[in-house]
């Protein structure tokens, strides 16, 4: 199966229905985070200042809380009631969608937060999109490279068959309701269906070869 191929996202999230989440759902999850930038430039374009405090290529919306320390590198957007916690560090392009949460020391890159996810803190999360009320607990990862091998083309083993994702990076989609325990790693290339339970010190890995 080839990096082309679909995925039902309505498996996985309930809310794309949204307007504002459509343009981040016209390819296969994996086919994203290259993109994710340029995306979330467009939104940050378009923040109305009413709602939006906008700078150097950020917004954050005027009802989010942000505590010192927190670094953003453009472009990002941080939706209503969100909470940005000391030393959190956003990069490559992140668009978090309301109510989410990242504690401290939180690393997030080139990632796509439909609602209500909390990251506890000292989590990364890379090249991911993550649904609605998803909760990864401290220390929790979502690895998005295939170190081991020093790279190399994302597989994900699936019901139907392996997709050859063509990227060399991607981290997981995962659905609404999740819950991910503490240092637990959900290694590169995951589909998580909605209300997944990964165990603390559990490992997710849907490599064919693993």
């Amino acid at each position: 199966m080839s990096g082309a191929t679909t995925i039902d996202f309505t498996a996985f999230i309930a809310s794309i229905a949204d307007p504002a989440l459509a343009p981040f759902f016209v390819w296969a999850p994996w086919q994203l985070p290259p993109r994710i930038e340029a995306l979330v430039e467009h939104a940050v374009a378009a923040a109305s200042p009413e709602e939006y405090v906008v700078a150097d290529g950020v917004a954050i919306h005027r009802g989010a809380r942000v505590e010192a320390g927190a670094i953003f590198k453009a472009p990002a957007l941080i939706g209503p009631d969100c909470f940005i916690g000391a030393g959190a560090y956003l990069r490559g392009g992140c668009w978090l969608g309301p109510g989410c949460s990242l504690g401290p020391g939180v690393e997030l890159k080139s990632s796509l937060l439909v609602s209500a996810v909390r990251l506890a803190h000292f989590n990364f999360v890379g090249d991911s999109i993550i649904g609605h009320n998803v909760n990864l607990e401290a220390g929790s990862v979502v690895a998005n490279y295939r170190n081991e091998r020093n790279g190399g083309e994302i597989r994900i083993a699936t019901a139907s068959g392996v997709v050859a994702t063509g990227v060399e990076k991607f981290g997981a989609l995962i659905g609404d309701g999740c819950r991910i325990g503490a240092n637990a790693v959900i290694a590169p290339g995951a589909l998580l269906l909605p209300g997944t339970r990964v165990p603390r010190l559990g490992l997710v890995d849907q490599d064919p070869d693993a």
